[in-house]
């Protein structure tokens, strides 16, 4: 039998799962990553912690599987995206904590570059909005605030990555600095067009050109393991940062396909091909996984929108409400109550993203009454998740229709909150399209196995790849479009309401 090991390095998890070739999971090991918050609206990493739990669950993960490193084809990586690392170039050590894509610190740089009116050139050439939620700026603060750090960096010495290159060059000893082009889209430092760092853009940032890693295609032999670590020299095959991911391991290559993550917050990324699609409709432009080499192969692209509270709504009523036990307890209370009787949750909590962008907002409940109960709450809460993504949906829509391109036919969803069928059959009459569950729900690490598996000749193609996904269920609408477009109506007013609140 031939393997595949997928380390998939999240925001509070490092994990390991071996797959075969089938796509199925044969082990599963998992080790958390502490949670470091310096200042308010700080959020900061451990780089070595998250180093020695993916090589624990790594090991873990083979032991698990009772198999021998000398068995796995290949290993694929996949990240938190954004996430940024600096290390010193001779010894492997950081020069600081990672700082984290929740980070906001970075706020008065970015309010730096827009008043400097770079906000439009920088969306044209990375496809993102000037947010301290990208790597760029969180590097820039870096190289400021750590002694010495900006003239080691002009010396050489120094070097910057996102997870994935940080873990590259642990497993490689020191002898690979890359990433792959889903990951370098996110630093807002990288043109998505030419695929190239931006010369004009490390000058806005004075980022030293030598401190960035090489890109590659994320599907591409970048290096060996050393045989040390896991008792054998594996190929490292495949690297996609995680929502990317997710969307090759839903198998969704073609232009219009769609897939929605079900995480602590919502992350629904549609394939558009070959075509750099600039949203009219405030979601971004990212570059989907590279499966072969420029310029071989067009670059290929993805929109982007991101909820910041998805499943985390589940957690606010376990923990801030006390309506429920235990998260699984969520589906039962809700469906307790045939509707939420009016009420409607708004859970902005760290204010509202894609398409809104109002990151002021906080949450808000309305439409309550005498006879609202803590189970329509929770219902409307559950329900918000639903809402949230279909404005997601609805705002793609709106973008294929002003390119002239086919409408969404259906939507691919994974995460954790996937698994509620009420909110799936929610989400399924809001849209008024099928909403499909796989069977492996893993698909974020699935994503980052079948790269490796095609960069090293275990997957012929990804027409093998696409033969291999397979549905679970299969949730169809089974309201009438009036109904949806009244509860869309419904909750747009109760976003407006929190707005202007």
């Amino acid at each position: 039998m031939t393997y595949i090991l997928a380390l998939d390095q999240g925001t509070s998890s490092s994990r390991s799962i071996v797959f075969n070739t089938e796509g199925q999971i044969v082990s599963l090991a998992q080790r958390e990553i502490t949670q470091i918050y310096p200042q308010p609206g700080w959020v900061e990493h451990d780089p070595l912690q998250i180093w020695q739990t993916q090589l624990d669950t790594a090991r873990e993960a083979l032991n698990k599987a009772s198999i021998q490193a000398s068995q796995v084809s290949a290993l694929g990586i996949t990240n938190q995206r954004e996430t940024t690392v600096v290390w010193h170039k001779s010894t492997g050590q950081p020069i600081y904590k990672a700082i984290v894509w929740q980070d906001r610190r970075t706020e008065p740089a970015c309010a730096a570059l827009r008043e400097q009116g770079l906000a439009d050139s920088i969306q044209a050439k990375t496809g993102l909005l000037v947010d301290a939620y990208f790597s760029g700026t969180k590097l820039q603060w870096i190289l400021d605030h750590v002694p010495h750090a900006r003239a080691q960096a002009e010396r050489g010495e120094l070097l910057f990555g996102t997870v994935d290159s940080w873990l590259m060059w642990q497993l490689s000893g020191g002898a690979v600095h890359a990433t792959d082009v889903s990951n370098a889209s996110r630093t807002l430092l990288f043109n998505i067009h030419t695929h190239t760092w931006d010369a004009d853009l490390l000058a806005a940032l004075r980022i030293p050109p030598a401190m960035t890693p090489t890109v590659h295609p994320s599907s591409a032999v970048f290096g060996q393991v050393r045989p040390e670590l896991l008792g054998h020299a594996i190929t490292i095959g495949g690297v996609a940062g995680d929502q990317q991911s997710a969307l090759f391991g839903q198998a969704c290559f073609g232009a219009g396909m769609v897939k929605n993550t079900y995480g602590t917050g919502c992350f629904m990324l549609m394939h558009t091909g070959g075509l750099a699609m600039r949203s009219q409709n405030g979601l971004i432009t990212t570059s989907a996984a590279q499966v072969a080499a420029m310029p071989h192969s067009a670059p290929q692209f993805a929109l982007e929108g991101s909820v910041f509270v998805g499943g985390a709504v589940v957690q606010w009523l376990r923990d801030g409400l006390g309506a429920i036990r235990h998260s699984s307890e969520v589906q039962a209370l809700a469906e307790s109550v045939p509707d939420s009787g009016g009420v409607m949750v708004v859970p902005a909590f760290t204010g509202l993203g894609a398409p809104y962008w109002k990151p002021d907002a906080r949450g808000s409940i309305t439409g309550l009454t005498r006879g609202s109960t803590v189970a329509h709450i929770a219902r409307a809460a559950l329900e918000s998740i639903a809402f949230q993504s279909a404005a997601l949906l609805q705002a793609m829509g709106r973008d294929l229709a002003q390119a002239s391109a086919s409408p969404v036919q259906e939507l691919r969803v994974d995460g954790g909150a996937c698994v509620n069928n009420l909110l799936m059959q929610f989400q399924a009459d809001l849209l008024g399209l099928d909403v499909v569950r796989p069977e492996v729900v893993e698909t974020t690490a699935l994503g980052a196995a079948y790269l490796a598996g095609l960069s090293t000749g275990v997957f012929a193609s990804t027409d093998e790849l696409r033969a291999l996904w397979r549905a679970e269920r299969r949730f169809t609408p089974q309201r009438p479009p009036d109904y949806a477009a009244e509860q869309m109506l419904l909750w747009e007013n109760a976003v407006r309401k929190t707005v202007l609140e």
